[in-house]
């Protein structure tokens, strides 16, 4: 049994990322794992590393909360549509917040390379789009899978076990829409 934390970066509640959530969820679920969720849209904070890292931001209570759920899954999923190329403002703003240093890393004396807080854990990344996922790898390079996974993820020790993008949601049949929710059901369900 895991211990899973699924995040979703999808700024509105109604969102395909949304039904997706619930779907994942119930997937893990069926299979004996825990299950917390972390819906941005719901978070009150302000997504804004005002000072960088020259002076530490105080928490809010939802950040507080989100990140007691972070330490103590085992699983993280990022869940989010792709826009741009990357994730949404709100998920980069949630990271910035979140992953700090003393939280995720830690450098260490005299040393080029963190400390990765978050050794151990693994993730995977689920995300929607609406460029055909060859074109996405091909032309954009896979750039905000490869910024979660390698940037964030294996800078503060998570390994990315899986990335699944689901396109084309735009002009996507309710028939289509079933599929990709089946998809991730079944994809929850392998996590044991």
């Amino acid at each position: 049994m895991k211990k899973i934390v699924i995040i979703n970066g999808h700024p509105d509640r109604e969102s395909f990322c949304h039904a997706l959530q619930l779907k994942y969820k119930e997937g893990a679920l069926e299979v004996g794992n825990e299950v917390e969720e972390i819906p941005l849209s719901d978070l009150k904070f302000n997504p804004i590393l005002k000072y960088g890292y020259r002076k530490r931001m105080e928490l809010e209570p939802d950040l507080l909360h989100a990140w007691e759920l972070i330490k103590q899954a085992d699983h993280i999923v990022w869940l989010y549509p792709t826009w741009w190329g990357t994730v949404p403002s709100l998920l980069k703003g949630f990271i910035d917040r979140m992953f700090l240093p003393g939280f995720a890393y830690e450098y260490l004396n005299k040393s080029l390379f963190p400390e990765k807080l978050l050794d151990g854990k693994t993730s995977e990344i689920i995300s929607t789009m609406d460029t055909p996922v060859w074109y996405y790898k091909l032309f954009y390079k896979d750039i905000g899978g490869r910024m979660l996974r390698k940037n964030i993820g294996a800078f503060c020790g998570l390994k990315n076990t899986r990335t699944t993008y689901l396109a084309t949601i735009k002009g996507s049949t309710p028939d289509k829409r079933k599929i990709f929710l089946n998809r991730v059901k079944t994809i929850a369900k392998k996590l044991k």
